[in-house]
């Protein structure tokens, strides 16, 4: 099955998104900024379903 490149830039968005956040994540926690690092935790938390949601659109399209 063909994929889009669409649906592969989306994806490849979302792991940049999601690395960019991890890293934001540990640079805040080193530097003592723990409410910068809960806001920036919840939203690679929430990257995950959404990445997931882009690989199932994109698996099911025709």
């Amino acid at each position: 099955m063909k994929r889009s490149y669409r649906g592969v830039v989306y994806l490849s968005l979302v792991l940049l998104l999601s690395i960019v956040c991890t890293q934001q994540v540990v640079n805040a926690f080193f530097y003592e900024r723990y409410a910068l690092t809960l806001v920036v935790a919840g939203l690679n938390v929430l990257l995950f379903p959404a990445a997931l949601w882009l690989y199932r659109r994109e698996r099911d399209a025709e």
